[in-house]
Formats: C-alpha cells, sequence, structure tokens
C-alpha cells in the first residue's frame, strides 16, 4: 500500500511520520506504532509496514532529533522522562480513541519499556527487537564488564568530538562500526547511501547524539584490568567533562520498570551492544512476556531476518495475553 508522508505537531514540535494500512470511519481498525532507533529513521521498518498494512493501521515516525522530524537543540528535551511524556503526547494524538501495538528496536526500545510502564493505557501489546529492559541493562552494567566494554561506545558518542567523528570520511564511523550487520548484503552500498541522506539532514547528527547526551547514568569507561588508581583518574577525567553522568558502578541505580502489558522480545543473539544476560530474569520485571531468540542474528535483527520477525509479531498479536488465558481457565 501506498505510504502517506505526514507531520503532526508535538509540544510545537513537528514530528514527521508515514502511515498506510486499512483505516475504516464505522470500524477503526488496530494502530501499529513502530519506533525506530539509532542511528535509523522511519524506513528501518519498510518490511514491517509493507506486511502488517494488510491487516493494520501503521504508523512509523521518525523520531525527534531524526531526519525529517524537528531536531530540538535543548539538550534536556532528550532526557528519558521527556521523551516518554512527549512521544506518549505523540500515541494519544495519532491513536484518540484505542490503545495501540507498540513495536520497537534501540532506542525506541529505550523509550517504549518506561512508556508502556507510566503510560499503560496507551499500549495493548509491547513488541521489543533488540532494546534491553531499563532494569535488567543497569544491572548488568553494574556487574557485567562485558557489558561494559559492549557499551564503551557510548563515551565515543558523549564526546565533545562525537560530531566531527560520526560525520568525517562519509560517515565511516556509523557505516563501518555501529551497522555491523551478522550477514553479507543487508547494508549494501545503496541501502547507506540513503542513510547518508538522513544522517545528512541539516542538525541531524546533533540530534541523534543528544540522546546519549542526556543518558542519566553510565558507567566509566575503563578495562577489567585497570587498577583502583587508574579507574579513580577516568572517571575523573570523564565527570569532569559530563557533569555526573558517568558514575561509579556503586553509585549506579536500578530502575524499577514493570510492564503488564503482554510483552514479546525479540532478540539477535550475536548483539554487539547487549550482553544476553540482559534477558536473565526479565519475568521480574514484565509480568506477561514471550521471548525468542535468534540464533547468528545481530542487534539488526528486523533488517536481517524480516520474514520470522513478521511471523512471530502476528502470532504474538492475534493471540491472548498469558494474563488473559489464566483468567479464562480460573473461570472455567
Amino acid at each position: 500500500m501506498k505510504l502517506m508522508h505526514q507531520y503532526i505537531a508535538v509540544d510545537k514540535v513537528n514530528i514527521h511520520y508515514v502511515e498506510t494500512g486499512h483505516m475504516s470511519e464505522t470500524k477503526p481498525l488496530s494502530t501499529m506504532v513502530f519506533l525506530h532507533g539509532f542511528p535509523e529513521y522511519w524506513g528501518s521498518w519498510q518490511k514491517q509496514l509493507d506486511y502488517f498494512s494488510t491487516h493494520y493501521h501503521v504508523i512509523a515516525p521518525d523520531l525527534p532529533g531524526y531526519n525529517l522530524s524537528d531536531k530540538p537543540s535543548e539538550l534536556d528535551f532528550y532526557t528519558v522522562p521527556n521523551l516518554i511524556a512527549f512521544i506518549a503526547q505523540f500515541i494519544a494524538a495519532i491513536s484518540p480513541t484505542e490503545p495501540v501495538i507498540l513495536v520497537a528496536h534501540d532506542w525506541g526500545g529505550a523509550i517504549a519499556w518506561p512508556l508502556a510502564a507510566f503510560y499503560p493505557h496507551l499500549i495493548s501489546k509491547l513488541i521489543i527487537l533488540n532494546a534491553a529492559h531499563p532494569s535488567t541493562f543497569t544491572r548488568e552494567m553494574i556487574n557485567n564488564p562485558i557489558q561494559r566494554q559492549k557499551s564503551a561506545y557510548i563515551h565515543q558518542l558523549i564526546s565533545p568530538s562525537a560530531e566531527t567523528l560520526l560525520i568525517e570520511d562519509d560517515y565511516r564511523y556509523l557505516t563501518e562500526k555501529i551497522m555491523v550487520s551478522s550477514q553479507e548484503a543487508i547494508f549494501t552500498e545503496q541501502v547507506l547511501a540513503h542513510y547518508k541522506k538522513v544522517w545528512g539532514q541539516f542538525g541531524a547528527i546533533n540530534g541523534m547524539l543528544q540522546y546519549y547526551r542526556a543518558m542519566p547514568q553510565l558507567a566509566p569507561n575503563v578495562a577489567p584490568s585497570d587498577t583502583d588508581d587508574g579507574i579513580e583518574k577516568a572517571l575523573a577525567d570523564e565527570t569532569s567533562i559530563n557533569t555526573g553522568q558517568i558514575k561509579k558502578t556503586t553509585d549506579i541505580r536500578i530502575p524499577n520498570i514493570r510492564i503488564n502489558q503482554p510483552t514479546l522480545v525479540l532478540w539477535g543473539e550475536q548483539d554487539l551492544a547487549f550482553v544476553n544476560e540482559t534477558l536473565n530474569d526479565i519475568e521480574r520485571y514484565v509480568a506477561d512476556c514471550t521471548i525468542k531468540r535468534f540464533a547468528n542474528t545481530s542487534h539488526w535483527l528486523q533488517h536481517e531476518r524480516p520474514a520470522e520477525v513478521n511471523r512471530a509479531i502476528h502470532a504474538f498479536v492475534n493471540q491472548p495475553s498469558l494474563l488473559m488465558s489464566h483468567l479464562h481457565e480460573s473461570l472455567t
């Protein structure tokens, strides 16, 4: 179906989004909202939009700071609490009468997890692709040195030279360090050429980086073998630049983000950003959680395994929730 490009003003910030699919004035069909991550844009969901538009009203925005959406300059705008409230307003505006099925990846997932926790009335079902739950991610950041190593790239993205790093050599850092697939012919030269146009939008590189600069807490970028003196020096050097964003692991707080909506987690096990242990004990925070793992698949799950991802989502959204099944069994 033909994609329609739309804009909507949320708190005076214009958000670009695409929508397609079945829409009926007499009986509105369920709306699916897709939130992309870093360093992507709405087009990362193209194969999902094509698949689900036959039975759903599908919407995929450019997150604020990205591509054709506005790029607020204030760092406070990109704090997680503000992003949660902002996307909640967006969802309420594009689906004012019914909760949506929310699908999210990477930074989109970092927003979607607490959004489902704090605005449960807006979301009927939650589908997460390779975005660690904030509580289990923080737990692993504190306790797992491999997770801290995997997160070391964030220190590059919050450095004063980050914008130059991402732009230089025709976006070489983004194409060779970030968009790394476990399969050949995923991010082809043609695909990357389009991404470069997205990254080349005025203010887009800075807008994308603002998400990382506004992160509330991050462990210091140190090797496991560093001495206590080395760790203290690294911490002092980083906090002098990032004003308290970098914290000792003993000072990092695990957020209590609890989800009650039926949730599906689709997980590529070769993720360069997250350890697989972030899935451990996730049921402590997500009451009705289904996990489907994809071996030999990277962070870019929806690009590498689109047909399997689409089938998994389709099956999930068309089955009753675990909690509802238990209720039905108790009544019968």
